[in-house]
């Protein structure tokens, strides 16, 4: 991250206020625009930074996430899902660069007194630094975005004092957003502090799950969020609606059709959802026949395909998230374009499935297993007659998905969480070190057709390289603690 840019920002904030103070210059007498803003107010920087952090995880979603997840399949470049990574950074780049925005958002809104809006702002950096410390482990924390302070070269923070402290932001959030003033320029839920409330108990339980392992007192804490205001629906789901038209489109719909094919359905994917006969195989992917009544004209991809050995040729992915020139568009089918997703009621319930199966909470744990799947299949607006179901409870009770065991969480959780942000490979990358570091006991996943990687799940990203050059002491002294992909952060250790 180039942290000039976050002393640059400070000062095109802050311009209006220095040539204010100037008036020994006589700008009186100089031509003034009318309609070049001079102050920028918390709500355009709130929207600009929910914009640019959701489509950046959207955008890597399509390109690591699902593929290092064994979703989706890289068909050209296949060095991500054949393990063989190197450093990735428009993660890193695009999340950083939003934080800038949230941090003035809140500093304004703390100067007018503006309690939920800076709530909001708390939610959303807590957020970003979770994705970017769950993807590379030690990352510029406390003295992150500090531009305007002259902190150009931040420490990197260890990841244990990170997690905790993100979990006492998301507390101190909640208080904020039940206090006084206002959200505005929410692209997300519209201005409403009671689902962002809900947003930050439901992320706040997702952090305590991804660090149970190394948090004495998870089943604590976890019991004590459940209780809190949780998603409920779908109309909770933390998700970035994008708009019909070109520039605020999904991020995938403008690129070139060659780009978009870059990435397939895996066989992986296939083979479970046509295992169970289940409807979300018609959103996914797009039926080769383009015939949305064809249950049979899918082919998945085979993930680490390096050569003529493992197969490329898999089915384009669904309708919804390109419009594929030539063949049925979503509009035609009665569906919205895609959304750009942090968090989803699914989610939430399989969270609570899991906790319930550990014995943090009470509840039934198939209740809340079967309550994800059917979120998931509501929240893709499925059709389940071409798949020979009559309902959703048809599908659950004779498909086979019906709860057994606690790896029925991991099998169904893993087809919800299709193009959640980064959370796809986070969550496989915990199954695989509770499973003893392998994909033997992970039914739904095996290890890629030629990986470059001996086999082994790849445990983060490499930072970025410029870090080498722009913030090189500090860079130094994190890569001697975690340097390679298969280095094990505080998470996974």
């Amino acid at each position: 991250m180039n942290w000039n840019i976050i002393k640059s920002k400070w000062i095109v904030v802050s311009l209006a206020a220095a040539t204010a103070l100037s008036s020994c210059q006589k700008f009186e007498d100089m031509n003034v625009n009318p309609n070049e803003p001079t102050v920028v107010s918390p709500d355009v920087l709130f929207a600009s930074g929910i914009r640019q952090s959701v489509t950046t995880t959207t955008n890597q979603s399509f390109l690591l996430a699902n593929n290092a997840a064994q979703i989706t399949t890289k068909t050209l470049r296949t060095e991500i899902d054949a393990y063989n990574w190197n450093a990735f950074p428009v993660l890193w780049e695009g999340l950083y660069g939003s934080l800038t925005d949230f941090k003035f958002a809140e500093k304004f809104a703390m100067e007018e007194g503006n309690e939920a809006m800076q709530g909001a702002c708390k939610v959303m950096r807590t957020w970003i630094m979770s994705t970017l410390t769950n993807a590379y482990g030690n990352i510029p924390y406390s003295e992150a975005i500090r531009g305007d302070e002259d902190i150009l070269t931040p420490a990197y923070d260890d990841q244990e004092s990170i997690y905790a402290d993100m979990l006492n932001e998301l507390d101190a959030a909640v208080a904020l957003l039940e206090g006084e003033g206002q959200i505005s320029g929410d692209l997300i839920f519209g201005n409403d502090a009671s689902k962002w409330v809900k947003f930050a108990n439901s992320l706040h339980l997702r952090l305590i799950l991804t660090a149970s392992a190394k948090l004495p007192d998870a089943a604590t804490r976890f019991t004590d969020v459940a209780g809190r205001s949780l998603m409920e629906s779908n109309a909770d789901n933390a998700a970035l609606t994008y708009e019909a038209n070109f520039p605020n489109q999904f991020p995938l719909i403008p690129i070139k059709t060659g780009d978009f094919d870059a990435v397939a359905i895996s066989e992986n994917m296939v083979a479970t959802l046509e295992g169970l006969n289940d409807p979300r195989l018609m959103r996914y992917a797009r039926p080769n026949s383009d015939d949305y009544t064809d249950v049979t004209s899918f082919v998945g991809a085979v993930s680490g395909s390096n050569s003529a050995n493992c197969s490329k040729i898999g089915s384009r992915l669904g309708v919804q998230y390109y419009n594929y020139p030539g063949f049925v568009q979503a509009s035609e089918l009665g569906l919205p374009q895609a959304e750009g997703i942090i968090i989803t009621h699914a989610e939430v319930q399989f969270i609570l499935a899991e906790g319930a199966a550990n014995g943090w909470i009470g509840g039934s744990v198939e209740d809340y297993y079967r309550n994800g799947i059917a979120s998931s299949m509501t929240y893709h607006q499925v059709d389940v007659a071409p798949f020979g179901w009559t309902d959703f409870e048809d599908y659950y009770a004779n498909s086979g998905a019906a709860y057994d065991e606690v790896t029925d969480i991991w099998h169904q959780k893993w087809i919800a969480l299709f193009f959640h942000g980064m959370e796809p490979y986070y969550e496989v990358r915990r199954w695989y070190v509770a499973s003893g570091n392998s994909f033997t006991n992970i039914p739904f996943l095996s290890a890629p057709c030629e990986d470059l990687n001996g086999g082994a799940l790849p445990m983060r990203f490499l930072y970025p390289g410029e870090e080498a050059s722009l913030n090189a002491a500090n860079y130094q002294d994190a890569i001697a603690t975690l340097g390679t992909q298969n280095d094990r952060m505080w998470l996974v250790n």
